[in-house]
């Protein structure tokens, strides 16, 4: 069985050029690449509810296995996530345990997105314990020259 492909056009063929983007939806899903914000994905709707049947099926399972026996989840995190082994300990069981909570409330929502922000959160923090230089970097002391001014958005202060 083949893997679920996508293909990606700028976001300004949806626009000018339909008929080339439109027939790409038979076998792929695709991304349309925007200059000033998010891609955005478009799919034929019943391969995006399967996708979303199959998603909230294992994230139930998960969050069952979890419920019932945590520490069997605690270990196919670990095993699923090669990078937590950089993390120190205790980090490793925060980071554990904050994503197996979004998985399981995202299993009784169907909101994953905290999920996802979190694992992307922990893999970043795990990747700069990977390099302990760069974390010696980040843990200090600073100096004044470390950090510039940032202007926030419509001048508001």
């Amino acid at each position: 069985m083949r893997g679920m492909s996508s293909k990606t056009f700028p976001f300004s063929d949806l626009i000018r050029k339909q008929t080339s983007v439109f027939p790409a939806l038979d076998d792929a899903d695709v991304i349309l690449e925007r200059r000033d914000a998010e891609n955005l994905v478009l799919s034929r709707s019943e391969r995006f509810e399967a996708k979303e049947a199959a998603i909230r099926l294992l994230a139930r399972t998960i969050a069952i296995i979890a419920k019932t026996n945590r520490s069997l989840a605690e270990e196919v995190f670990s095993e699923e996530l090669p990078w937590l082994k950089w993390l120190p300990e205790t980090g490793r069981t925060e980071a554990v345990n904050e994503l197996l909570d979004h998985l399981i409330a995202g299993a009784a929502t169907g909101l994953f997105t905290p999920f996802a922000r979190d694992l992307i959160a922990w893999q970043h923090t795990a990747e700069i314990y990977a390099q302990p230089e760069l974390a010696r970097r980040l843990a200090g002391p600073f100096e004044p020259g470390d950090f510039t001014e940032v202007a926030r958005p419509g001048g508001v202060e």
